[in-house]
């Protein structure tokens, strides 16, 4: 017989993706680090191998940021250059962290770190209080719509655990807040060297009532952020095995990027615009009654129409309208600017084509929130609203409505490389 125990084994553990940022000397590595260590999460020969190097150093203490700062020339000059995937695991959830850099020279790194997480940590140095870079963090995080946002306040041992420091900073940033699209903040007192308030509870500070950051990391309840309603599913490839035994068999895999599909639901296939029902989704091997983001699946149809890559399934009343004209928010991603009469090729979900960039409307300081009308182009690491004129019809959402249809990437055709970042406009 089954016990409780058993059955929560079976069941698949939820996962969490969150990004970090921070200044430099925030403590950035060390808090990962300290998330790693205390969790349990590293092998005892990277413990060993840290406490070598920090005795090896001269240090009176075990350098946890040793377990994130991988590259040895980012070591030397003591930064964080890339984008770096940890991945950890407790009893209640998975996580993965992105650790972006912190320079405003980084934009592009952290725009990618940030795009597909469900929370935000920002960390400041209690010392030092909200810098420019704090705020620059918190505004990205916001215009990328991460609906969970945390402000770690490190150091606190450096500053003897005072309440009153504690109390400023959060009062300072609560402000700032206001003016931002975050949905969710969360403030905690930590100090990643010495333990306090990131996996246990601190002792030293015994005046804040709020959880430890790791107790909210596990609880903060993210399955509500997805889009359950509208039904999006780009067509990734449509599946015909060639074997006599699967030989009728032809079904349409991809990944589920809003709302619940259920088998019987009356479906409309886009741009085309012909309706079928869904006679099977199947997961593997396995049929599955219904499939939700970010489920990847095969979606089986009652009649066969016509589905090709880049094609969409939706609900018949509740369909996105194809559009070739897009307004959008842009990050830009090198060197070279982006400039009105420009071609690019786009890839939006599934679908790819060509686009002309008719306007830049303005450039935005992601510092004052002031917008650029001036601008004529944008360089690398800005952003700014931009006019998009695509050769195919794109099915697409606002970027505030589903983060998966609102987002597009640009490309370089001579050179295939990712040059651009874009959410679009409601």
């Amino acid at each position: 017989m089954a016990t409780p125990a058993t059955d929560a084994a079976k069941k698949p553990m939820d996962l969490l993706r969150f990004a970090t940022a921070g200044s430099v000397d925030d403590g950035k590595s060390t808090l990962i680090g300290r998330l790693l260590y205390d969790s349990k999460s590293i092998f005892e020969d990277q413990i060993e191998a840290v406490e070598r190097t920090s005795e090896s150093r001269g240090d009176d203490y075990v350098d946890l940021s040793l377990l994130t700062d991988g590259l040895r020339s980012e070591r030397e000059q003591g930064i964080t250059i890339d984008v770096a995937y940890r991945y950890f695991a407790t009893p209640t959830r998975k996580f993965i962290i992105a650790d972006t850099p912190g320079h405003i020279q980084y934009t592009r790194n952290m725009v990618t770190g940030a795009s597909t997480a469900d929370l935000g940590l920002v960390l400041v140095d209690a010392r030092n209080g909200l810098t420019e870079q704090s705020r620059r963090h918190a505004v990205l995080l916001s215009l990328l719509r991460v609906p969970h946002l945390v402000l770690c306040v490190n150091k606190m041992d450096l500053v003897g655990y005072d309440q009153e420091i504690f109390k400023k900073i959060h009062a300072e940033f609560t402000s700032f807040a206001t003016k931002l699209n975050i949905p969710d903040l969360q403030i905690i007192p930590i100090s990643a060297l010495a333990g306090d308030n990131v996996v246990n509870r601190s002792e030293n500070m015994d005046w804040y009532e709020g959880p430890s950051l790791m107790h909210h990391l596990e609880h903060v309840h993210v399955a509500s952020d997805r889009d359950m309603i509208d039904v999006r599913f780009p067509v990734q490839y449509v599946v015909r095995p060639k074997s006599d035994e699967h030989h009728d068999y032809r079904g349409y895999a991809g990944r589920v990027a809003g709302g619940v599909l259920k088998k019987g639901d009356e479906v409309v296939v886009l741009p085309s615009g012909m309706t079928s029902k869904i006679a099977g989704i199947d997961l593997f091997d396995t049929e599955v009654d219904q499939a939700f983001p970010p489920m990847s699946v095969t979606v089986r149809l009652e009649d066969d129409v016509d589905v090709s890559r880049g094609d969409m399934i939706a609900r018949v009343n509740n369909a996105p309208t194809p559009t070739q004209d897009i307004d959008a928010m842009v990050c830009w991603m090198t060197t070279a600017p982006l400039k009105p009469r420009q071609k690019l090729a786009i890839k939006h979900t599934t679908r790819t084509g060509r686009v002309l960039v008719k306007d830049i409307q303005y450039r935005l300081d992601i510092n004052t929130l002031h917008r650029d009308q001036e601008a004529g182009e944008l360089g690398l690491n800005e952003i700014g609203r931009v006019q998009l004129r695509v050769t195919v019809p794109l099915l697409a959402d606002p970027y505030s409505k589903n983060r998966t249809t609102g987002s597009f990437i640009l490309i370089d055709e001579a050179t295939g490389v990712t040059v651009g970042a874009g959410m679009i406009n409601g």
